[in-house]
Order: structure tokens, then sequence, then C-alpha cells
């Protein structure tokens, strides 16, 4: 899978309806799950794009520190149906952690995380923070990440991208 980052102005109209498509694809018909994803929200995100052979397969959307949390974001995680069982879930998720972690310099990446995929979060790092609850009636949780790569003396939040 090749990976790239954009900024909303950035991506091409084809790119725009592929990564919507997708996301409506999966969060709202197979999850079914009525609910607006265009939130407002993206003009102000990167969009992390998965592309396999022929078309976009996976794909996240970051938010910078105080852009939507107080620290750096990650939502919108998804890989399209006909592509799961090969790692890109994972793989796009630490290409977001990078550029989170690198480019943005930020040592703490929060998410809200479908509750059922708590343990694949886990794994990349995230702890829970609070108690689970409902977005858009699906389980959600919390979950905080802080970097690795950071030193504890690093307390910075803010990115210099």
């Amino acid at each position: 899978m090749k990976i790239k980052i954009k900024s909303f102005e950035e991506l091409t109209k084809e790119e725009l309806y592929r990564i919507l498509q997708l996301r409506a694809e999966v969060f709202v018909v197979e999850q079914a799950c009525a609910y607006l994803d265009l939130d407002g929200l993206d003009q102000k995100a990167l969009h992390v794009i998965g592309y396999g052979s022929n078309d976009i397969c996976a794909y996240t959307r970051i938010f910078r520190a105080g852009d939507y949390f107080e620290e750096a974001s990650i939502g919108r995680v998804v890989v399209s149906p006909q592509e799961r069982g090969k790692a890109y879930g994972k793989e796009i998720m630490q290409a977001s952690l990078s550029y989170i972690s690198n480019t943005l310099n930020s040592r703490y990446t929060v998410i809200s995380a479908q509750l059922y995929l708590r343990k694949f979060y886990e794994e990349m790092g995230f702890k829970t923070e609070g108690e689970e609850y409902l977005e858009d009636d699906i389980p959600h949780i919390r979950m905080r990440r802080t970097d690795p790569a950071h030193t504890p003396a690093d307390t910075s939040q803010e990115d210099t991208a």
C-alpha cells in the first residue's frame, strides 16, 4: 500500500469523492448507522490516504492539537471491506502516528475508538481514558497514546508544521 498525506486543499476531486464513498460504505451502510459524516471538520484535517493496486483502500484523518481535541487526534479510521486482512489498518495507523510524532511534533494522540476495536488500538500503544459512551448509538471509548519517541522532559503538545 502506498500512503500519501494531504491537506483538504491538496485533495483532488476524485480523491475526495472516493474518501467520502469509502467512509459512507463502512460507517453508514456496513455499520447501519445513519449519521452525518460530513461534519464540517474535513477542511481542518490532514488526510492520510492508503492506495492499493487500483484505488483508495484505507484512510484516516488527523487533527493538529487544538483543532478538534486538546491533543493531536486521529479519526475516521477505515479500511475497504474488500481489502481487509492485509494489515492495512495497522499500516495506515502507523503512518498517521509517525506523522503526528515527526511532523506535528506532538507527544500525545487521542482517539474516540469504537469499543470493539479497543484491543487493536491498545496494540498501537493507546490506553483507555474514562468510561465507555455512545456516539451515534455505537459504543466508544476515549483512548490516549503517549509517543515513546518523546522523552518525559518533552511535554510539547504544539505542532510545528
